[in-house]
């Protein structure tokens, strides 16, 4: 009988270790004012440096996330709507709808190598590890342009479905991108440059938004009739559209409770979905944040999401699409499991 004793214990690791993460609970816990210049796109976090990288219409802010202090600026991007952090690299790229183009800087020291030009009007962009390449979503030219990180040249384009916005890579050589005005999801084969599948995002319309789950092959898009379209990447086909919150634009998951998020800047909200018992996918909880809210950065390394707004202004005329920030205003919120 005392020879069992190991393989009991074993089994028990075994069992502890397979065992889901319990679903923690979700609230702001600090909010970072960064006052500033300029509107706002995507968030980028680089988690190793700590840094999040804020796109500000013609400027991209670079805060340190543990000390809440702004670390740097990377200048003279038209149009900026996100970066790309290519770590192996070391060097970061930013989408610039204005001029379409890609300005590529030192992670480390913030310095301005490069400017590259693609697409006209690029918006979302996406580093692709297994190609090593950095791909840019066109609105314009509705394609992708790909750039090698080796020598940041272009080194081909993929013509698209429709206008892209968000793409989500999953790190063995596919990328998939919501095709906001088909309502469809498009995944690249990112080495031979081509479209291998398309399918719809119905119930869900106008998807923006989207997050990965690699190990299970699971997409999460954020969608404008206040649905989540979760699509099994494999099978290509949507298998769950659960509710979320008004006016999202952007997405994120955590592998280590197996959650997805969706931040939704109209009603101040953040939306956790997770997978119920039944293999379904559902919200769980329903986080306040604060109205403008809209886009959102998760940091695997801490769990914690930033999500930037700023204060608005009283409207005062209702055909007013919408409210004005009051200038100054803008911070970054920080919200954390417990």
């Amino acid at each position: 009988m005392a020879s069992m004793g190991p393989l009991i214990l074993a089994a028990s690791l075994i069992a502890v270790a397979s065992a889901p993460q319990k679903t923690p609970s979700y609230s702001v816990i600090r909010t970072i004012p960064i006052g500033g210049e300029g509107g706002w796109d995507y968030l980028s976090m680089d988690s190793r440096s700590h840094r999040l990288f804020i796109s500000r219409g013609t400027h991209m802010m670079v805060l340190n996330v543990d000390s809440g202090k702004i670390v740097g600026d990377i200048p003279n991007t038209p149009g900026v709507h996100g970066a790309a952090i290519a770590g192996r690299a070391g060097k970061g790229y930013t989408s610039n709808g204005r001029d379409d183009s890609v300005t590529v800087f030192d992670l480390r020291s913030l310095k301005v190598l490069k400017s590259v030009k693609v697409g006209s009007r690029p918006d979302a962009i996406c580093y692709d590890p297994a190609s090593r390449r950095v791909f840019t979503f066109n609105g314009g030219s509705q394609d992708a342009t790909a750039v090698d990180t080796g020598n940041d040249e272009v080194a081909g384009t993929v013509k698209l479905d429709g206008r892209p916005e968000f793409p989500q890579a999953d790190g063995r050589g596919n990328l998939y991108v919501n095709i906001e005005d088909k309502s469809e999801i498009q995944k690249i084969d990112t080495k031979a440059l081509k479209v291998t599948a398309t399918w719809p995002l119905a119930p869900g319309e106008e998807p923006s938004g989207l997050a990965i789950d690699t190990k299970n092959h699971i997409l999460f898009s954020t969608c404008s009739n206040n649905i989540m379209a979760v699509s099994d990447a494999e099978a290509g086909k949507v298998i769950a559209g659960p509710k979320i919150g008004n006016g999202p634009d952007a997405a994120g998951f955590d592998p280590a409770y197996d959650l997805a998020f969706s931040s939704n800047g109209q009603d101040g909200t953040l939306t956790v979905i997770g997978r119920l018992p039944t293999g379904t996918y559902d919200a769980v909880q329903t986080v306040k944040t604060k109205p403008s809210a809209r886009t959102m950065a998760l940091d695997p390394r801490t769990h914690r999401i930033y999500l930037i707004a700023a204060d608005l202004e009283p409207q005062t005329d209702p055909s007013q699409r919408r409210r004005r920030m009051v200038p100054g205003s803008t911070q970054i919120l920080v919200v954390a499991p417990k």
